[in-house]
């Protein structure tokens, strides 16, 4: 079994074209899919998303998320409808383990800016709990059921 990771365990990095690759592979993952209620991109869409959408911007926070130096995901601050957000994406094999609160807290030390939001599917419980022990609430706005049906909770983080 594998033990939980330390805060010095868990770092961040300015994400490289180099751990695209390992990204893909993790938004493939059909289980972490219908957690997220998010749809996998085809490699070509992936890359481009990546390359020109995050890599790309200068107004972009885009951080590698390392687990004793392997990549174990990312953790993003991006413009969305007019407000800063951030995302995660943690590859399944380190769920559970705390790497998504350390990660996002870290992001968050990083990114002075205030308020920030986060977007995540209702029945994403884990994700969740990461956003509220990061500091973030439920915002008073709900971006409500998208097109596919799956409602979404908007938090916000003031302080």
């Amino acid at each position: 079994m594998d033990r939980s990771p330390t805060a010095d365990d868990v770092r961040l990095r300015d994400a490289s074209h180099e751990d695209l690759p390992t990204f893909f592979e993790h938004q493939r993952d059909p289980v972490a899919n219908r957690m997220a209620a998010f749809s996998a991109r085809d490699h070509d869409a992936f890359m481009r998303h990546w390359t020109t959408a995050i890599l790309g911007r200068e107004t972009e926070v885009a951080k590698t998320v390392l687990v004793d130096g392997r990549v174990a995901g990312n953790v993003l601050c991006f413009e969305h409808d007019g407000k800063r957000q951030v995302g995660y994406w943690i590859g399944r094999e380190f769920w559970g383990r705390g790497v998504a609160t350390r990660a996002l807290s870290a992001l968050l030390t990083e990114v002075q800016e205030r308020p920030l939001f986060a977007e995540v599917a209702e029945h994403n419980v884990a994700s969740l709990r990461v956003l509220e022990k990061c500091g973030f609430v439920v915002a008073d706005e709900s971006p409500g059921p998208r097109d596919d049906g799956i409602r979404g909770v908007l938090l916000r983080l003031d302080a």
